[in-house]
């Protein structure tokens, strides 16, 4: 083990309930006298186990309260923010980031060792944001010369660590193609195992469930376009910026839920017929918490999903499938995969479900990290 007083913990920012909150928390557990530095922190949009951390804002704290304006200001007021927020007096420092911790102003000679989610989505994905993609002339001029500047902070940032560890092989690859950095250690997020219990047999309700951050690319409104027409029932839960759109655009089969409980959540995954993943993630713990409950899963095939879940074959029906894949991002693909699914449920089995989540432990999380910042 390691000196843990000597390690302070950098995340981006604790505003919204994510996998990436996910992870810091599970930092938190593996080294919980660290501090953790943030670009702002609300108690009531994350996940309430931080309130027994040691959180230390930057003074970005003081300008916003939301999620929504902390997005807006970020540049170049949330920069600034981070590039003032000093972290000293420690050996080695853990970055759980995305987009704002790499840029904290970190002492000379500490190590840096940074847990990449994924690169800085708006920078280099620009166009998987309708704000971007949908922008007029004028508006895309400028969003281009603020993408191009923060693309070269962002380059110049990401190389400063001694070591990077990536979440799954899906942003392995992507930070070898963006930033040059080859051969980053993967270290897949953990499911808090002990949350999740499967509900006995013949209590899982007709519902599908979605579980989702209400943003463009999370791809809820093809979720509902789709259940609209099968007139199927869905529970949804989550909050976002689409939140009043989603809610317009769905018929009278579709539930919309929030704020729930830890109970009511736990209950909701382990109640569902399936859980619906129509976006493509880096890594993607949602599909983990649902076979961990003992939820099968349709999602689209790509991105993280491709390393945690075992697709049924369409040929051959094997008895360790824990998902079904569907190939494009539309109503008619996500149908067939419902289809598929209904016709084949008998195929999923409790057990395999629930050990497929098991590999993705607290316990063989923190190893892995513990054993990665002792080498460096």
């Amino acid at each position: 083990m390691i000196d843990v007083s000597k390690i302070a913990i950098v995340h981006d920012d604790l505003m919204r309930r994510g996998g990436a909150e996910q992870v810091a928390l599970a930092l938190h557990k593996t080294f919980p006298d660290a501090p953790i530095y943030t670009l702002c922190y609300q108690p009531e949009l994350t996940y309430p186990e931080f309130k027994l951390a040691d959180i230390r804002t930057s003074v970005f704290q003081k300008m916003v309260k939301t999620e929504k304006w902390m997005k807006l200001l970020f540049y170049p007021f949330g920069f600034w923010a981070m590039r003032l927020l000093k972290v000293r007096g420690y050996d080695k420092v853990i970055l759980s980031s995305t987009y704002a911790s790499k840029y904290a102003n970190i002492e000379e000679g500490t190590k840096i060792i940074n847990y990449c989610h994924n690169p800085f989505r708006l920078v280099w994905y620009p166009e998987s944001y309708p704000e971007v993609k949908e922008a007029s002339f004028i508006k895309k001029l400028l969003y281009n010369i603020v993408i191009s500047r923060l693309r070269s902070i962002d380059y110049k940032y990401s190389r400063k660590s001694d070591l990077t560890i990536v979440n799954s092989k899906v942003v392995q690859k992507r930070i070898e193609e963006i930033y040059g950095l080859t051969n980053a250690p993967v270290v897949n997020p953990p499911v808090n195992l002990e949350n999740f219990i499967p509900i006995e047999k013949g209590a899982k309700s007709d519902n599908y469930l979605v579980v989702s951050r209400f943003e463009y690319y999370k791809r809820v409104d093809l979720v509902i376009d789709t259940f609209n027409a099968l007139n199927l029932p869905l529970v949804i839960i989550g909050n976002g910026t689409l939140k009043a759109e989603l809610m317009a655009r769905a018929n009278k089969n579709i539930i919309f839920k929030h704020n729930l409980s830890k109970e009511e959540l736990l209950e909701e995954y382990a109640r569902a017929k399936a859980l619906i993943f129509p976006q493509e993630e880096d890594f993607g713990i949602t599909p983990l918490e649902a076979n961990a409950s003992g939820t099968p899963v349709i999602a689209y095939g790509r991105g993280g999903v491709t390393e945690t879940m075992i697709p049924l074959n369409q040929q051959e029906m094997n008895r360790n499938a824990t998902a079904v894949f569907f190939d494009e991002q539309n109503t008619k693909s996500l149908t067939e995969a419902i289809m598929h699914f209904i016709n084949n449920e008998k195929h999923f089995e409790e057990e395999v479900l629930v050990l497929n989540a098991s590999k993705f432990s607290i316990d063989s999380f923190s190893n892995s990290i513990i054993s990665w910042v002792n080498d460096v």
